[in-house]
């Protein structure tokens, strides 16, 4: 038979540091109940009686005892080296690959495959794509992004997230856009429907049967549409659709308007005419930013549900596709909720200018 053990010297201070590890919610399970054995030891527990507590063996309870008698506390937070296999891979060699990735090209491509780095390498294919993927990277991947270099970025920024965030009272915000030549498609051939096992189908070619221009202003408050399709995209098309705006909301209400810097809008007719209607107050996004008016999202919700698969035989019925749309998305209409500040937007384009322009400052070479 066993005897049972004596109490373990645990000091108070030491005692302190323990129940505060177990406590802790971030304290590792495996730190935790080491920290627990000892407690109980401290107190005068059975070794039996602490592993049957904390189900575990007593060999761990007798392990961690002698280690903490030996090392203190700092002893239950080491970590132990495993009986598994060990890594091949030097850590030199995964950082040169990993380095090679992001800042090398191959001398016949664009960017690197978990082939030609493989054999530059001297490893296989699977470790690079190991590598590759315990470190985030997809050389095959590519996002577009550009930078505004709009001197009044910060002003017209602020200006325009403002009204998102801080609308005018007894004032209307509507965020206006043109989505230009749109193509009334009809393919060649008439696709197969969707059957079990097989998705539908749809020619790759198509003929072109014209275009039309559509001017839309979302309502930021409602998320309501209005827009009107016409055969060009000027001035006078413009002043066409805002005089539709004009008849469509109240009078005594301000509109204000959220737009991009195309000529169309500034355009010296349309602003004799604006001078005259002062109710209209135009605001205008920074260059290249045209991510900063909503209206761009719901135009991705036209091209998804009705444009992008659609078959039209003439301009008419591409029109009354795009009206049809319209009212049915204005039966039942969603605002799009904007959130983000004008100083976080402000930070994250500083932090992306900053990084870009130290991957300028080092020369991008063949490996």
């Amino acid at each position: 038979m066993w005897t049972k053990a004596s109490a373990l010297a645990v000091s108070e201070e030491q005692r302190k540091v323990l129940e505060t590890w177990v406590r802790a919610h971030s304290t590792p399970q495996s730190v935790a109940t080491r920290a627990r054995i000892i407690l109980l030891s401290g107190d005068g527990v059975s070794n039996n009686r602490i592993a049957k507590e904390l189900a575990i063996t007593r060999p761990t309870v007798i392990l961690w005892r002698e280690r903490f008698a030996a090392g203190g506390p700092q002893v239950l937070t080491e970590i132990e080296s495993g009986r598994g296999r060990k890594p091949a891979l030097p850590a030199g060699l995964v950082k040169r690959i990993v380095d090679a990735t992001r800042s090398t090209k191959p001398d016949d491509a664009t960017q690197w495959s978990c082939r030609s780095m493989a054999k530059v390498a001297g490893v296989s294919s699977a470790t690079v794509q190991r590598i590759w993927d315990a470190h985030g990277l997809q050389p095959h991947r590519m996002e577009t992004c550009k930078l505004s270099r709009d001197p009044k970025f910060v002003e017209k920024l602020t200006d325009v997230v403002g009204l998102y965030l801080n609308p005018p009272d007894k004032a209307i915000v509507l965020c206006v856009d043109e989505k230009s030549q749109i193509q009334a498609l009809d393919r060649t051939q008439p696709g197969l429907p969707m059957k079990k096992g097989r998705c539908a189908t749809m020619t790759h070619d198509y003929k072109r049967n014209g275009t039309t221009t559509l001017f839309a202003a979302l309502s930021v408050l409602e998320g309501r549409v209005i827009g009107q399709c016409l055969p060009r995209h000027r001035h006078q098309e413009f002043l066409k659709f805002l005089l539709l705006l004009d008849r469509e909301f109240p009078k005594e209400l301000p509109l204000h308007l959220i737009l991009d810097n195309y000529g169309t809008h500034k355009h010296p007719n349309v602003t004799r005419w604006l001078s005259k209607h002062p109710r209209f107050q135009l605001h205008f996004t920074p260059t290249s930013s045209s991510w900063l008016n909503l209206v761009e999202r719901w135009f991705r919700e036209l091209t998804q549900k009705r444009l992008r698969r659609g078959v039209f035989r003439s301009v008419p019925e591409l029109i009354a596709g795009i009206e049809g749309f319209m009212a049915s998305y204005n039966n039942d209409p969603k605002p799009f909720v904007w959130t983000a500040s004008a100083n976080a937007i402000i930070e994250k384009v500083i932090s992306e200018d900053v990084r870009r322009v130290k991957v300028e400052e080092h020369v991008v070479c063949p490996a």
